[in-house]
């Protein structure tokens, strides 16, 4: 198996570590605070030299990545694209998503594929469960991906193909596609080939959710079947595992910080509507005293 170049999500780790508060929303966001990365993409060196012949210096620059954006260039191009406030419980992890998936995507081994597509869209669509606002939801999505330069209409196109492919697959068939032809087939034997090959290959967190998810399509997931798929796809199984354990403590994090939220707006609305109930009772009891002052009055 080939040496993996890893940008685990296990990084997402360190923000469910954290004790979930209630009041402001910006607390609640506080516990999704993660992952930091240091990781050089770029190297630039330079040489100096003098000519014999001339008294010109030439100055020989050789940049790998030079014209490469940066992670502020991302995310200026996100929020760029996306202009509305997003609420500080989703904006927090999806603000840390965007620089991890930007790391990825400038690595020089990075390469698209439908499954890479598929992880990443079971991740932000789960994180995203429950946004106010179903075409907010979508527009935040296009945005994200389009800051990457990407097209989010084939990561939603890819995401579908992969799904629709594994519900008509079984838990044999599903693992042997080495030996079938097919569109699909050609694309998991093409990961599996640079996964276990010499080359450098970029291990990501959603090549292990997209995994998860083929194997949720057969509504079979258990560890057994899970291990062949890791083999068949020449990705190592812990992994895979310490991704989906770390994805499944924060997305009960994020629920259980969702709830808290709901219930805190739900008090705040409660209090609205008690001091307008208690101002129409007020203004009923000061229209009575007037009347009743009116009407002391005229009788004198």
């Amino acid at each position: 198996m080939a040496a993996i170049s890893s940008l685990s999500f296990a990084a997402l780790g360190q923000a469910s570590e954290r004790k979930v508060s209630v009041p402001p929303t910006r607390s609640l966001a506080s516990n999704f605070d993660g992952f930091r990365f240091r990781t050089n993409f770029a190297s630039e060196s330079f040489g100096v030299r003098s000519s014999n012949s001339s008294s010109r210096m030439v100055i020989q620059c050789v940049a790998a990545v030079a014209d490469l954006p940066t992670v502020s260039d991302t995310k200026l191009n996100f929020l760029k694209a996306y202009k509305r406030p997003i609420p500080s419980i989703y904006n927090t992890v999806l603000q840390e998503l965007i620089v991890q998936q930007h790391l990825m995507r400038y690595k020089k081994t990075y390469q698209y594929d439908a499954v890479f597509a598929l992880g990443f869209v079971t991740v932000y669509d789960q994180l995203m469960e429950g946004y106010p606002d179903d075409e907010d939801r979508e527009a935040i999505f296009q945005a994200y991906i389009n800051a990457l330069k990407e097209d989010p209409k084939q990561y939603r196109n890819d995401a579908q193909k992969l799904e629709e492919w594994a519900r008509a697959q079984n838990a044999n068939s599903i693992v042997d596609f080495s030996s079938r032809e097919g569109e699909v087939e050609g694309i998991l034997k093409d990961i599996s080939e640079r996964a276990g090959g010499k080359e450098s290959f970029t291990f990501s967190y959603s090549l292990s959710l997209a995994s998860f998810q083929l194997l949720c399509q057969l509504n079979y997931v258990g560890p057994f079947i899970r291990s062949k798929l890791c083999a068949a796809l020449n990705i190592n199984k812990r992994s895979v595992d310490r991704d989906l354990d770390v994805y499944r403590n924060l997305l009960s994090k994020l629920v259980q910080a969702k709830e808290l939220l709901k219930e805190y707006v739900d008090r705040e609305k409660k209090k609205v509507v008690e001091r307008a109930e208690s101002q129409k009772a007020n203004e009923a009891i000061t229209k009575c005293l007037g009347e009743f002052q009116y009407a002391a009055n005229i009788k004198q």
